[in-house]
């Protein structure tokens, strides 16, 4: 197990842009700088930088605004807490020098992306909304804003344009009545729904971001969608499913969510359970229809019914095999023979593989869990077109990751998808909240740590934190990884022990 290397390298023109992202247990903060010059189509100020986080195209910035920020983070956390930043030059700077400077840049975003209290501070949060709003040209005003449930279910809210994810968030909690206690076990996605009727998750929603600018840059129609959480409060263990069910508002976002990863085929059943699951729906279905307002004085018995109904499905469906996974797209991958086409699921501490090698053949599957990743990393192809051992697939992001597939036996494997980074994110999440169990860190209300918990912990995640390595470059013309930095045997898979193996 390892803690996963986030980052990449684009493709620049006359440029060549090598960058190692970086997550951290406390969020997820991988940021690339491009010059604009890279981007002809792109927005933004002239002699600026693209700015990347996690992949997605975030906001253009100028070296002036990045300098603005460093004052900023100085006069509050100490110069003797944060890296080093490229001076300003009075005289014009030649190429080479302007190289010079990107690079110190991106260096410098991505070490406080690393940094457990500069990546969570109002400051960075602040100043990545505002270059999102300035870059869209969006103006501080009211807006219609839709956040759907899993079911469809849709929630009308006026935003700011300038709200945050987590403002959002406690808005549309608040509209259904979720009590505060069980906000923080939740985030916004955007979701986009495929010609087929499937479902994709494109990403989570970060607190440095406007949900509404985000959902309006995204191409292709994604929705704005509420789901369980993972981040740095992981909820990939479905015990916590128990605190949820206690209250009916949460219990109703469980079940319409898992109703929906059944019916999109994310939870996998056989003919006679998908049979009991239906029959617990219909009832409860049925009840929902007699359920009327709550009048003073009498027991409203359909919502009681309807509610133990959600109760049974749920006991019945948390036994079944992916409940509560993430499912990604159909990718390719070069196990278990290259240029597999597989179906990728994340959760339960585990990478899930399905596979089916004929066309009648029934699908096979393999399991690959996070405690036997020794490390892994994000590779971002040098150009748009490439073959993983032989494959024809045209991708931007590969994951590796290197397991323990015996005692004495490391193999790397590697999985070409768009969706790697979000792959990345959830591996990282499910680490977080195995260190997090086994260091007794304890849950608070507002998504954070109680703070004598993080005390006892700081070294765990620093050792985690400090551990990150490699990104590579690729290029369709050689199959050859050309890495960033040497790999680092990492302390959070050497203290996972054997009876974790």
């Amino acid at each position: 197990m390892g803690p996963g290397c986030l980052g990449g390298i684009h493709r620049a023109q006359r440029l060549r842009l090598s960058s190692v992202g970086v997550v951290n247990p406390h969020n997820y903060l991988a940021c690339n700088l491009t010059p604009l010059s890279s981007y002809p189509d792109r927005a933004g100020p002239q002699g600026g930088y693209s700015i990347h986080v996690n992949g997605v195209f975030h906001c253009t910035v100028r070296y002036r605004q990045l300098l603005n920020l460093h004052e900023q983070l100085k006069k509050e956390y100490g110069s003797s807490n944060l890296p080093s930043f490229p001076p300003k030059k009075i005289l014009p700077l030649s190429p080479t020098q302007l190289e010079e400077r990107r690079a110190m840049l991106e260096k410098y975003i991505q070490t406080i992306g690393q940094d457990s209290q500069l990546v969570n501070a109002d400051i960075l949060n602040g100043f990545l909304l505002s270059a999102q709003q300035e870059t869209s040209c969006e103006k501080s005003r009211q807006v219609p804003l839709d956040v759907y449930l899993m079911n469809g279910y849709k929630v009308s809210l006026n935003v700011l344009t300038t709200e945050r994810s987590v403002q959002v968030l406690e808005k549309v909690c608040q509209q259904i009545n979720l009590p505060g206690l069980y906000v923080y076990y939740f985030s916004l996605f955007l979701i986009k729904r495929e010609e087929d009727g499937s479902i994709t998750v494109s990403r989570k929603l970060q607190d440095f971001e406007s949900p509404f600018i985000s959902q309006k840059a995204i191409k292709g129609v994604n929705r704005v969608t509420l789901r369980k959480s993972f981040n740095f409060t992981s909820y990939w263990d479905p015990g916590y499913d128990l605190e949820l069910m206690s209250d009916s508002v949460a219990l109703n976002l469980l079940y319409v969510q898992t109703v929906a990863d059944v019916e999109h085929g994310w939870v996998l059943t056989n003919k006679e359970t998908q049979q009991r699951l239906a029959l617990l729906q219909a009832r409860g279905a049925k009840q929902e229809v007699k359920i009327t307002a709550h009048t003073l004085g009498f027991l409203n018995i359909p919502n009681i019914i309807c509610t133990f109904m959600k109760s049974c499905y749920l006991e019945l469906a948390r036994e079944l095999k992916y409940y509560g996974f993430l499912q990604f797209r159909s990718c390719f991958c070069d196990y278990p023979q290259p240029g597999s086409m597989v179906v990728v699921s994340v959760g339960n501490r585990e990478l899930n593989l399905r596979v089916r090698f004929g066309d009648n053949q029934e699908m096979k599957e393999g399991s690959f869990k996070v405690t036997r990743m020794r490390c892994w990393r994000i590779t971002t192809l040098h150009n748009k077109v490439d073959k993983l051992n032989d494959s024809p697939i045209t991708t931007s992001h590969q994951l590796s990751f290197e397991y323990l597939m015996s005692k004495d036996k490391l193999q790397w494997i590697t999985i070409a998808s768009e969706q790697a980074i979000l792959m990345s994110i959830c591996l990282q999440s499910m680490v977080d909240e195995l260190l997090l169990k086994k260091t007794g860190i304890k849950r608070k209300q507002n998504g954070g740590v109680n703070e004598s918990s993080k005390t006892e912990s700081s070294s765990s995640i620093k050792k985690l934190s400090e551990k990150l390595s490699s990104v590579s470059l690729k290029s369709s013309s050689s199959k050859q990884l050309v890495l960033s930095h040497p790999f680092v045997e990492n302390d959070a898979f050497e203290g996972i022990g054997d009876d974790d193996l």
